[in-house]
């Protein structure tokens, strides 16, 4: 996929420390290329919900952050972009020490991006698809 800013790392580094929630939750940016954003979080004791499968929240917003910097990848340095649609699938309960989340932009327009965005538990080493989820996102100018 072609970017429209040649800075667009850096502009996916900066979503990340300028987000001052998904920064409280712990998430970590793994990877950036055009269209593409990884990221993990080091599950915590507050990241569970009280039967000990981390919460679905934690995954929803992981999935939605960082479906929106794969979008965030692609746009000009003059755009934002803002979630408008959000589904989620959870598939099995998220048991593990680590989440990873994998998001792919699946179509990049003018007005509109969606992308997929999906969540891994990892436990012993051991990958598990535990949610999947499609993020539609408005393009916006960006207001000075």
């Amino acid at each position: 996929m072609e970017t429209r800013n040649p800075d667009y790392a850096r502009a996916v580094e900066e979503l990340f420390r300028q987000a001052a929630f998904v920064m409280d939750v712990g998430y970590e940016l793994v990877s950036v290329t055009p269209g593409r954003v990884e990221t993990r979080l080091a599950v915590k004791p507050r990241h569970m919900q009280q039967n000990g499968v981390i919460h679905m929240g934690v995954q929803a917003t992981m999935a939605d952050h960082t479906g929106g910097s794969a979008a965030g990848s692609l746009i000009a340095a003059d755009q934002l972009v803002l979630t408008t649609g959000f589904t989620m699938n959870l598939l099995q309960a998220a048991v593990g020490e680590q989440l990873r989340c994998r998001s792919q932009v699946l179509r990049a327009g003018r007005t509109l991006s969606v992308v997929e965005s999906e969540v891994f538990a990892v436990a012993g080493g051991e990958e598990k698809l535990v949610s999947k989820a499609t993020v539609t996102l408005a393009v916006l100018p960006r207001k000075r």
